[in-house]
């Protein structure tokens, strides 16, 4: 099989036509000797351990485990089991023996992770240098910071080593860094994904974040560990609305012409010209407003209240090892023991009058957009003037969690000079899914590349039913992937789109008197359904008709509800076939059946 993209799309079509987990584990580990920057993970799975987790996944099920077999890195602040928890720091280092909450949920959806990933110190910083183990590079240029704290993330997620990434935000480290490197950043709503198991920052703003190549994948990962977490008191409750391919008009609020902070980066200043020019392509209105309380809000984030709180998180070890840390970090967090609890108070004081300054311009509006940075620096210029540039990388992402908004940062396009250029959508808390839907257009409309591998976006037919002239067809049971007749798919050249699920309308039978084991989906009496696992693959026309007329009584095709609401054409038995049939419907699918009570008789 050629090289496999690692977009979850891709690389889950791979899987159900025979591509195996151990040829991904080796692919991640050839694309990292490729790559060849030691800077990017402070520790890799070992392969071995690797492979058996691989075994504990079981047969290639989507359905049950969305993310199966999918690989991602871990940012070294987030604990991983069995792995050692640096954040940047050696001398802080330690191996805990569970998993932080957001990496158990991934494993549990059937990811696999492949290791830990380089950060900006105790994720204090935004240009990704502040760090004793080698930079990682920026995946587009090298001479560029890659963006920070998330550095390692982002970079590993850009270079196409593993599909999706965890960083943190709290002032920007989860859009920051995708922006630099061309790809996606989702900073969710604060406490949306629990930071139990995550070495704080500033427990009060502090966010886990995903790094994508695209907006799907990284809601997808947003949609398997959205949920509360008893274990972390700063946990809420935020519905993962499902994504809208044509979201309604919008009105987006951008800063007004006189407040935009470029820093004399006339190409950034160009390029967010472009993306609102696109955005009204798009059908939005777009509505200037005044930014400077925005701006005076970002400059509360490193005074007072919350330099003490990054104290208040390490106080103890910084205390007997500040000679251990890096410098600057040291610099910034140390600054806080010159503060008082009124200094504090002061600081949230302050905060508290500027969030009703800006409630009712974030209320006039659906959403804000701005750039992700204002510019791209040199590596060389961060490490001339590291508190300048960096304090500039956060100006349009230091107010975010402050002021209690979700954002997603996405490739716009490329700017005159080449470089990524991104922009990142703003809400309210609650409406992720609302800033992920446009996100998702925005990065259709800029043709650009996925990160530094070339790989171009997968057509939106590729990624959403319905969208060419191929049709979707839904199998239930011995056509599914690595059941006895996926091969007659896959001899007419169908393409596996996704696992899916129909509505709570549908019961499943185990037929009589095959010769090759299969099932029955037949419509149930109202209210007596329940929901069905199936697949989704995609036949162009011709073979579609092939296949159809192969298909023996007592089943045929006919039109399937899906739990999402749209509908596609489907396996359906008749009702004079169920004679002597068993109703295995309690088990949700063929493929949880075969594997509870066919394969142990």
């Amino acid at each position: 099989m050629s090289e496999v993209r690692f977009d979850i799309g891709s690389l889950h079509a791979a899987y159900a036509q025979g591509f195996s987990v151990r040829s991904m584990v080796e692919a991640v580990h050839a694309r990292l000797v490729a790559v060849d920057d030691p800077g990017i993970f402070i520790h890799l799975a070992d392969r071995t351990s690797l492979l058996a987790e691989v075994l504990v996944l079981g047969a290639f099920d989507p359905v049950a485990k969305p993310l199966w077999g999918i690989p991602f890195a871990v940012k070294d602040n987030i604990d991983v089991a069995g792995m050692p928890t640096t954040a940047a720091c050696p001398a802080f280092s330690y191996t805990p023996e569970k998993d932080a909450t957001v990496v158990a949920r991934l494993k549990a959806a059937g990811a696999l992770v492949i290791g830990k990933t380089n950060l900006d110190q105790f994720a204090t910083g935004l240009v990704g240098v502040r760090t004793p183990y080698p930079v990682p590079r920026n995946a587009i240029d090298p001479a560029l910071v890659p963006g920070g704290s998330s550095s390692g993330s982002a970079v590993a997620v850009a270079q196409g080593i593993v599909s999706f990434s965890l960083g943190t935000d709290t002032a920007g480290s989860g859009r920051v860094p995708a922006g630099l490197n061309n790809i996606v950043g989702l900073k969710p709503t604060v406490g949306a994904l629990s930071t139990t198991g995550v070495v704080p920052a500033c427990r009060t703003l502090d966010s886990v974040s995903i790094f994508a190549l695209m907006v799907d994948d990284a809601y997808a990962v947003f949609s398997v560990t959205a949920a509360p977490d008893v274990s972390d008191p700063y946990s809420t409750t935020v519905a993962v609305a499902p994504l809208v391919s044509s979201p309604p008009v919008l009105t987006v609020g951008v800063p007004a012409h006189t407040d935009r902070q470029f820093f004399g980066d006339t190409a950034m200043e160009a390029g967010f010209d472009t993306a609102l020019a696109k955005l009204q392509s798009l059908g939005c209105h777009i509505v200037e407003m005044p930014f400077g309380d925005f701006y005076n809000t970002a400059n509360l984030l490193y005074e007072g209240a919350w330099v003490a709180e990054r104290y208040a998180a390490i106080a103890r070890f910084m205390d007997a090892h500040e000679a251990e840390m890096h410098p600057v970090t040291a610099k910034i967090i140390g600054g806080a023991r010159k503060l008082s609890a009124a200094d504090a108070f002061r600081g949230l004081y302050a905060l508290q009058a500027y969030k009703a300054k800006v409630a009712p311009l974030i209320a006039s509006v659906d959403l804000i957009c701005v750039p992700t940075a204002p510019t791209h620096y040199t590596v060389d210029a961060v490490l001339a003037d590291p508190v300048v540039t960096n304090s500039r990388n956060g100006t349009y992402t230091n107010f975010v969690n402050l002021l209690d908004m979700c954002g997603i940062a996405v490739p716009s396009g490329r700017r005159s000079d080449g470089l990524p250029m991104s922009v990142t959508l703003l809400a309210a808390a609650g409406k992720d899914g609302l800033v992920a839907s446009l996100a998702e257009r925005i990065h259709a409309a800029a043709g650009t590349r996925l990160g530094a591998t070339g790989w171009p976006l997968p057509p939106a037919a590729a990624r959403e039913p319905g969208r060419d002239d191929s049709i979707d067809l839904a199998v239930v049971g011995a056509h599914l992937s690595g059941m006895p007749l996926n091969f007659q798919l896959q001899e007419l050249g169908a393409d596996f789109r996704r696992a899916a699920r129909t509505a709570a309308a549908y019961r499943l039978y185990a037929l009589a008197g095959q010769a090759v084991p299969k099932p029955g989906l037949a419509r149930a009496e109202e209210g007596d359904g329940v929901s069905i696992d199936v697949e989704i693959w995609s036949l162009q026309p011709a073979a579609f008709g092939r296949f159809v007329a192969s298909i023996p009584a007592p089943l045929g095709i006919g039109t399937l509800e899906l739990n999402d609401g749209s509908t596609c054409k489907g396996f359906l038995a008749e009702s004079a076939g169920l004679d002597g049939a068993t109703d295995i419907s309690g088990f949700g699918g063929w493929r949880r059946y075969v594997g509870e009570v066919l394969a142990a008789s």
